[in-house]
């Protein structure tokens, strides 16, 4: 399938004037979507705690945060965690299923995926 880019815009939740329009790999590997400390530091973010991962090297704490983010005309605000290695943003799952979208594996594009909401049994 290869690498799955993706056009979208990142924003201050609480001051959508700060905001950035790029493109992102998407990492279906990855549970959290994972920005760059300047990416962080230019939307003036707020740190709202730290999270222990696993990375593909070892294991880290990243500070968090949330940004509101835009895909393909959809927009939700998201846990992110904040990476001083990485140059570049990778969208995690949990931001895609927000979005409700998923990776078509034959095509390599993003595409609407059904949500579900579940009944409780009585």
């Amino acid at each position: 399938m290869g690498h799955v880019n993706v056009a979208l815009k990142l924003s201050n939740p609480l001051d959508p004037s700060k905001n950035v329009e790029t493109t992102a790999l998407v990492d279906t590997g990855a549970t959290f979507t994972i920005v760059p400390r300047q990416v962080f530091e230019n939307l003036q973010l707020t740190v709202t705690g730290k999270r222990k991962v696993r990375t593909a090297s070892n294991m880290e704490t990243l500070e968090e945060s949330f940004v509101a983010v835009e895909i393909k005309g959809d927009q939700t605000v998201t846990l992110i965690l904040i990476s001083n290695t990485l140059e570049k943003i990778l969208i995690g799952v949990i931001t895609l299923e927000s979005l409700a979208l998923t990776v078509n594996p034959t095509t390599g594009k993003l595409e609407e995926a059904e949500t579900y909401l579940l009944r409780a049994q009585d």
